[in-house]
């Protein structure tokens, strides 16, 4: 009943920002700042995943947070009254959920089981050159070199820092993690394309709405044979993953993609990483290395060059 309550009222809050998204075109540098804003929503995902399974099955969690995403989502198109998408965007956004909804939430929880948040950091890692890459291929664009050189080495430090803070060993949790990254680059690159025809919240909000009919079955079944204990630390993990990661977050992230395109936007992603490895220390107790400040300033610069290299 709370989780309802808070989203319910998240639906509240969203209609009265979300019409700036039909009001005017998004520039350039907003849409850098939406982006960003969506990359520290996501996170905090990690650490609110492991929280959550503090009191709930790793198949509850991803059910219940995809309804109530759902509610919030479906709540604001209701209230503004927005059409139903045109049958040709029925596929794209199919694969948004598929990839973004179901997809990544579900296989990352099933590794946080075992993995450390440090170590399901190297998904994140690697998605932005992942999303560059099947972008290039479904679009047809075709960065610079130095945009790619630059991508590339942003990568492969993120990648060695985490992998380093993880111990360096593979773990079995390492095929959800690799499934992931790959579904979500997908997700992230349609939802990117359908951005530039329709107001980014509306991208995710029918994708949304298009899983309630799997969504709700697999809460009700879930609920009914994982065991649930509601701690403030389950209750907040839940919490934010459903409206924070899956709905507001991914509402900014999709505006400001389809404002900078999305090779240049999946860029900003390699700071995530970073991001989410501090929140793990605030939030969950994990130590970090001295390797951090200096993998922070190398991805800093990595991120610059990309947002200035013509693509």
């Amino acid at each position: 009943m709370r989780a309802q309550s808070s989203a319910t009222t998240a639906t509240t809050i969203a209609v009265s920002t979300l019409t700036a998204d039909t009001a005017a075109p998004v520039d350039r540098r907003s849409g850098t700042l939406q982006a960003a804003l969506g990359v520290t929503a996501f996170s905090l995902t990690f650490p609110a995943t492991a929280w959550g399974l503090e009191g709930f099955g790793p198949w509850s969690l991803v059910a219940v947070r995809s309804v109530l995403a759902a509610v919030v989502a479906g709540g604001c198109l209701l209230v503004l009254r927005i059409p139903v998408p045109d049958r040709r965007h029925w596929a794209g956004l199919a694969v948004v959920a598929a990839g973004v909804v179901l997809g990544f939430p579900m296989l990352t929880t099933l590794a946080l089981r075992t993995s450390t948040t440090a170590h399901a950091a190297v998904v994140v890692g690697l998605l932005p050159l992942t999303t560059a890459l099947l972008s290039a291929l479904r679009t047809g664009n075709r960065p610079s070199r130095t945009f790619w050189a630059a991508a590339l080495a942003g990568a492969a430090a993120v990648v060695a820092f985490t992998v380093q803070q993880s111990g360096g060993a593979l773990t079995s949790a390492d095929l959800y993690l690799f499934a992931a990254l790959l579904v979500c680059a997908a997700g992230y690159t349609e939802g990117g394309r359908l951005a530039r025809v329709m107001p980014g919240w509306q991208v995710i909000g029918w994708a949304l709405v298009l899983c309630l009919p799997l969504s709700v079955p697999a809460a009700a079944i879930a609920l009914g044979h994982e065991p649930v204990r509601l701690t403030a630390h389950a209750v907040a993990g839940l919490l934010w993953v459903a409206a924070g990661s899956q709905s507001l977050g991914l509402v900014v992230w999709y505006r400001g993609m389809a404002a900078i395109g999305i090779p240049k936007a999946s860029q900003l992603q390699l700071a995530q990483p970073l991001l989410t490895l501090v929140w793990s220390v605030l939030l969950l107790g994990e130590h970090l290395t001295v390797a951090a400040p200096m993998t922070a300033a190398a991805v800093l610069v990595c991120i610059a060059v990309t947002q200035r290299a013509r693509g």
